[in-house]
């Protein structure tokens, strides 16, 4: 199934959620719910559950039936992405945020390169697959673009210091490590007298490669004569143990461990442990952290901007509110249904 790229888009903006504002918009009888100074159509909600079908449709899943309690969870989402959709577009405004006809039709052409090989027919293809027009779908463009610009504004002072890089880097030595490791073989039995007569075999000369293809139990080495790298504490312990110890070339007795009998073979010296400077990773961790902290931010605004515009009042075609309601959790009130 095809990547659903412009539904992809419709995930990423739930993220957003309504912001403050009096709700000035008159609830007429074709909109299914009005908040701040704009109303959510009956027929932007059925354009969204009509594409919410034809994606369970792609996915062969059954849709849910209208009335069961999976429809009217489904409906009371619907309604809640196009308030929250609505209320932050108002708030971009607030921002004085502005995406034009251009900068929408430069991202389509983005995403067509990317996604689509720069053809406009397969382009609309998919719209057409998703039941999008494609005013619908620069609509959702419209809706990233401003999301990707609050998230911006919103998280343009957040800043990493490195005093705080360092001591990220120090707290977390152990990602930065790589313990010792070396090459072995080794040839996996359940009974010992079988890892015993192997064992002696192997003494004598026998070809360690072919012996663990035909009795070695192990699927991830079998089929390479029983070659394996290891790491330094990534095995059990007595097999560890062993294959550290071993000179390059020795041949251990049978090792038992919870998985059975073990030959085990060094192949290579141990490598030593090795340790990532700071300044190598400074960069990364720098990103790392500027990212945690805008997300935080993000949502530390969605969450305020939630509790302003659940209280400055949100009006629901009957039929029409989400159950439960959003607003209950956050302010202890419910919205207005009209």
């Amino acid at each position: 199934m095809k990547r659903s790229i412009l539904l992809a888009f419709i995930s990423l903006v739930l993220v957003a959620a309504g912001c403050g504002g009096t709700s000035t918009a008159t609830l007429s009888s074709n909109d299914a719910a009005v908040v701040g100074a704009q109303s959510i159509t009956k027929d932007q909600f059925n354009g969204l559950m009509d594409r919410a079908k034809k994606s369970y449709d792609a996915q062969k899943r059954p849709f849910p039936k209208p009335g069961s309690t999976a429809y009217e969870q489904l409906k009371g989402q619907a309604v809640t992405f196009l308030i929250q959709r609505a209320e932050f577009a108002q708030e971009a405004d607030t921002m004085g945020i502005k995406i034009t006809d251009s900068d929408v039709n430069k991202r389509i052409d983005q995403l067509k390169k990317q996604f689509y090989g720069g053809s406009d027919q397969r382009y609309q293809k998919t719209l057409k697959q998703q039941g999008l027009t494609e005013g619908q779908a620069k609509e959702e463009v419209r809706a990233q673009l401003i999301s990707e610009a609050l998230f911006k504004k919103v998280t343009s002072n957040v800043k990493v210091s490195k005093e705080e890089i360092k001591a990220y880097y120090n707290s977390h030595k152990s990602q930065y490590g790589q313990p010792q490791t070396r090459e072995v073989r080794h040839i996996l039995v359940a009974k010992k007298a079988l890892a015993d007569s192997l064992y002696a075999q192997l003494k004598a000369g026998a070809n360690f490669a072919k012996l663990a293809k035909k009795y070695s139990k192990d699927p991830g080495s079998a089929a390479n004569g029983g070659k394996l790298t290891i790491s330094k504490g990534q095995t059990v312990p007595a097999f560890d143990k062993t294959a550290f110890s071993l000179k390059k070339g020795e041949l251990s007795q049978p090792v038992h461990t919870q998985y059975g009998y073990h030959i085990i073979q060094a192949l290579s010296d141990v490598k030593a442990a090795q340790t990532t400077t700071l300044n190598k990773v400074e960069a990364s961790i720098k990103q790392q952290l500027e990212q945690q902290r805008k997300n935080d931010a993000m949502t530390k605004w969605v969450d305020s901007k939630k509790k302003s515009f659940c209280k400055s009042g949100i009006k629901y075609q009957v039929g029409y509110a989400p159950n439960p309601d959003p607003c209950a959790t956050l302010t202890g009130s419910t919205t207005t249904t009209g």
